[in-house]
């Protein structure tokens, strides 16, 4: 049984409702499974302890990456959160008409890749509502699982 944290930044839902759904899933394969919203999150420490951590982030603004702004003040602290060694994994919510299409997870994979974070699963992206989604959720999450 691996020690899973999931932890997202959310304003209209969609990241959360994924957040959710990989909570369940994960957890349905025998994992224990805490998930926490970003503004609730602790930077120092954060990963520390855990087998996997899987960060989601919604994308906004069309001139630069904008990350959801829970999400800010911990991305800003990231060189706190002990990910080197952890096995990572990122998706997130966008707008694919958007030119920078879900470019937090793009932002994110590559801070944890700098701190020696291993991220896999590859990165998901989902345009639109999550419901709409849902295999490609699923697919994602069992890569996840697959890389534990």
């Amino acid at each position: 049984m691996a020690n899973i944290l999931i932890v997202y930044g959310s304003t209209t839902g969609n990241t959360e409702s994924v957040a959710g759904r990989l909570e369940k899933q994960l957890s349905a394969a025998g994992h224990s499974v805490q998930k926490l919203k970003a503004a609730d999150a602790s930077p120092q420490g954060l990963c520390a302890g855990k087998d996997l951590v899987l960060f989601g982030c919604s994308t906004w603004g069309d001139d630069e990456i904008e990350l959801q702004e829970d999400f800010v003040p911990l991305f800003e602290s990231f060189d706190k959160i002990q990910a080197k060694g952890v096995k990572t994994a990122v998706f997130g919510c966008g707008d694919e008409d958007y030119k920078y299409f879900c470019g937090a997870v793009d932002a994110i994979a590559a801070k944890l890749g700098e701190l020696g974070s291993a991220v896999v699963g590859g990165k998901l992206k989902i345009n639109g509502d999550p419901d709409d989604a849902a295999d490609s959720i699923k697919s994602w999450g069992d890569g996840v699982l697959a890389a534990l």
